[in-house]
């Protein structure tokens, strides 16, 4: 899988190394930084799926540099590597902390670093498709909803509903009495009371919850008074 790589070294020399084995792997530098804040910029002005930083840069270094690139919007989608010639188990920790997927102690070799390029590719590969299934997930459980409080809205509303369409049907075709017309207005003005009463419920739902309604069909309960069960929450 081509990589769009962003990279931030003072080393002009280290910059051509790395770009060198980068473009052998088939991936493109996309952007180059000679400093933590140019970096930032570039990474800004066109997010990468991986950058690769040098600790120790001018103006802000490597692991403050990660740090920024993590706090910002959709910071946990590129792959960061941060290169440099610490190689204790604590600069490995303090490297982890800052939010870095992986290290490379100095000096680099092209081999070592084609081997790291490889480990991207394949966590980017594998954190794409979570974010794909995660995402098919959302839309899953919104179209759910959707289908749930339509047949909430369906069992609550049908018949009074039907009540108050009937009665009109009869006034509008002269069928009734006066004192019959004056019992059927008030039918329609209850009926049409409960609709809304039913409507404001739906409104005033925080944390709605799934209910079985028939059989493996479930629907959003719009009733604030009934406390769940454990057979009726999903």
């Amino acid at each position: 899988m081509p990589l769009n790589v962003l990279l931030a070294d003072d080393d002009p020399t280290m910059r051509v190394l790395l770009s060198h084995v980068i473009a052998r792997a088939g991936h493109t530098v996309s952007a180059m930084a000679a400093d933590g804040e140019a970096a930032w910029q570039a990474y800004v002005a066109a997010p990468v799926p991986m950058v690769i930083l040098d600790w120790e840069m001018p103006r802000l270094d490597g692991l403050a540099l990660c740090r920024r690139i993590r706090a910002s919007a959709h910071g946990d989608v590129p792959f960061i590597l941060i290169v440099t010639a610490r190689d204790s188990s604590e600069d490995l920790t303090e490297v982890l902390d800052a939010g870095a997927d992986d290290y490379m102690s100095k000096p680099v070799t092209p081999n070592r670093l084609q081997a790291r390029l490889r480990i991207a590719e394949r966590q980017i590969e594998v954190a794409a498709a979570r974010r794909t299934a995660e995402e098919e997930l959302r839309k899953a459980r919104y179209l759910a909803g959707i289908g749930e409080t339509s047949l909430a809205l369906q069992h609550e509303i049908n018949n009074p509903l039907a009540a108050l369409l009937s009665h009109t049907a009869l006034i509008e075709q002269n069928m009734l009495t006066a004192p019959e017309t004056r019992d059927a207005l008030v039918t329609i003005a209850e009926q049409a009371r409960r609709i809304a009463e039913v409507v404001k419920r739906l409104r005033q739902i925080q944390n709605p919850r799934s209910v079985e309604y028939l059989g493996s069909a479930r629907m959003i309960d719009i009733n604030p008074n009934t406390p769940p069960t454990p057979e009726q929450t999903s």
